[in-house]
Order: C-alpha cells, then structure tokens, then sequence
C-alpha cells in the first residue's frame, strides 16, 4: 500500500547545502491521467544537481562547477530551460525504482515493473521540440525522494541483473555521452580525445566511443589511470599534461569530446586534425574560454552543443544496458538522508564513476 507521506531532500532555493531541507512528511505525489507512481529504489548524482543548487547555470555566474554563486529569479539563463527555477522543487534524474500505481489509460500490467527515468520528459504532443522538453528533477520534481511520478512515455522498462544502484549510474551520464557522440557521428575512423575521463560522462564517453568502433584517448588524474583504464580506452594521457600536442605524439585527433572546458580548451581546439569535430555537454573547470576564429575556419573545424538529446538516444542506451554492451561505473552508494555528503564528495573528484544516493 502507498503511504501519504514519504521522506525527500527538498531543495528550498538557489545556495548552499543549507538550501536543502531534509522531510518526513512530504506528500506523496499522485499519478495524474498518462503517469505512473514509482517507488524509488535508487537515484545517481550528477552535475546538474550541483549547477541548479548553486545557479550556475546564470550567466551571471562564472567559474567552475562545485561553486557557491547564487542567483536571482530575474538572472540570465537561470536554469536548462531558460526560466527560472519554482521551488521548492526535488532534485535527482537517474531515478530507478518499481511502479507501484498508475493514473488514468495506464495499463495496470505496468505496476511491478522495474523502470528507469528519462531526464527529458517530453511534450508527447510536440516531442520532438527541444524547448517543450522538460528536465527531471529540475524543471519537475525528480528522484531525491522515496516515491515519484512521470509520464509513462517518459520512463523504460528495464530487464536487466544488475542492481538498482548500477542502474542510476547510467541515464544521465551515458544519454549525455551518447548525446554528444551522435551530434559529432562518431565512427570506427575517429580517434576521440576525452578529458575528464574519470568522470561519469567520460567514463561513459569511453565506453560508448569504443562501442561504436573509435579509438580513445582518455585524459585524467595519473593516480586513476589503473581505473580509468578498466573503461578500455587505446590511451591515458594526464589531466593537465602541459603541452597537449607532445602529449599526444603521432595520434591525430579527430574528434574532441569535452565536458571540462576550463583553461585547457585552446589546447584541445588545437590539437584537432582539419576536418575535426568539436562536441561538448558541460564546462565543469570553467564556462569562460578563449577561441581564436581563426583556428575554427582556417582548419574547416566543426563545433557543436549537446544538451537536448534525441529521442531515441535512452531508448537506445537501455537498449545497450540489456545487451551488455555498457556496464556501471559504481562509485559510491550513501543514504538519501547524507545527500549533503554524497555530493560533496561529487564535487571532490576524487571518485571514478558515478555516486548514487538510496531511500
């Protein structure tokens, strides 16, 4: 039976930790006509998390994610969707769980099925434009909570052994990954250079580039260079290694994959072979860079965003999940309550993967 009331980190506004209010009593959401109520089992941490306590996303705001830039309703660009966020709101996307009740039109065999939340919660009358999609957990409550709800259309059923906890490692990071893979057409000729790659989206980068055939160059920390290298990239290179192009010797880059941006962005535009494709979907070491016009048309160099993705880029990331092809990067697990701690210690890098909080 459905309780009234469930436990939730709600988030009360744009700040700090103490922007969080962690509730016993928090209503229960109710599936309206087309939903379904899902009983969360697990929900992973992402970058978006932190960017919308904080206001990152403002442009009013500048440096790298992890900071304590706050921002007002009127702030340019306050959220993914270009308005400010309506608080108090749950956070939380990569949300797993069992359906336990459904709304109006929704088949009752949908009730006991596992399923994984979309992050893009679509106009189903108008799916395909990219300002009517909605994110989970920020423009609509998401899964930093005991129970939530969707539109059906707006979760997949999954039939997989892994854990619940494996299974929040992947939505957000690897449709992002995915995302920005099919923006670039990444192919078995490509060589793709990856910074942060220890990250959940470079993590998931690697996986998903050699899934398609690509050589990997990964970059991060020396000191995970033994776990990054579990992912199967061709080769690990540093964070920082100074001068990139001696770094990377005789490979001939043809693809930038990029969530970091930060002070080594004109490095990584150079390095990039005419012809090459620049694809990004984060700047979690700085938004501001540097970009000589002259490197981008002289090379015939191609740059693109990624953010809303397409809609069969989930569809197809379970699909990958259920084959086998992809596999969790599980960092951490913490309870829900000791979500504070869980995502200070996201924005301390030191982990490798993906950190999940569980009810």
């Amino acid at each position: 039976m459905v309780p009234k009331t469930m436990n939730a980190m709600v988030l009360t506004g744009h700040g700090g930790f103490d922007a969080y209010a962690w509730r016993d009593d928090w209503p229960v959401p109710t599936p309206d006509a087309g939903e379904v109520l899902i009983r969360v089992e697990a929900c992973g941490l992402n970058n978006t998390d932190v960017n919308t306590r904080t206001g990152w996303y403002s442009k009013t705001v500048d440096g790298a994610t992890g900071g304590e830039g706050q921002q007002t309703e009127d702030a340019e660009d306050p959220s993914w969707g270009g308005a400010p966020i309506r608080f108090p709101r749950i956070q939380g996307v990569d949300a797993v769980g069992h359906v336990v009740a459904v709304g109006a039109g929704v088949a009752q065999d949908m009730i006991g099925k596992r399923v994984m939340a979309d992050g893009w919660q679509r106009d189903w009358h108008d799916p395909m434009n990219m300002d009517k999609a909605r994110y989970f957990g920020s423009e609509l409550d998401g899964g930093f909570a005991e129970y939530t709800k969707m539109d059906v259309r707006g979760c997949q059923v999954v039939d997989s052994p892994l854990s619940s906890a494996e299974l929040a490692t992947f939505q957000c990071s690897y449709t992002t990954a995915e995302g920005m893979l099919t923006r670039a057409a990444v192919v078995a000729s490509d060589t793709v250079l990856i910074p942060g790659a220890s990250g959940g989206v470079g993590g998931a980068l690697i996986q998903l580039s050699k899934r398609r055939g690509a050589r990997v160059i990964a970059m991060a920390a020396e000191e995970k260079h033994d776990q990054v290298a579990a992912f199967g990239p061709d080769l690990c290179l540093p964070r920082s290694p100074g001068d990139l192009r001696k770094a990377l010797g005789a490979e001939k880059v043809t693809v930038v994959a990029d969530v970091v941006g930060g002070p080594l962005w004109p490095q990584l535009i150079d390095v990039m072979q005419r012809g090459g494709r620049y694809t990004c979907s984060g700047a979690i070491a700085g938004p501001t860079v540097n970009l000589d016009l002259r490197t981008l048309y002289l090379r015939d160099l191609t740059f693109t965003g990624s953010t809303v993705v397409p809609t069969h880029v989930f569809p197809d990331v379970v699909g990958y999940i259920e084959r086998g092809e992809i596999r969790p990067i599980l960092a951490q697990t913490y309870a829900l309550k000791d979500l504070v701690a869980a995502q200070q210690a996201f924005i301390d890098k030191r982990h490798v993967g993906n950190i999940v909080v569980v009810p």
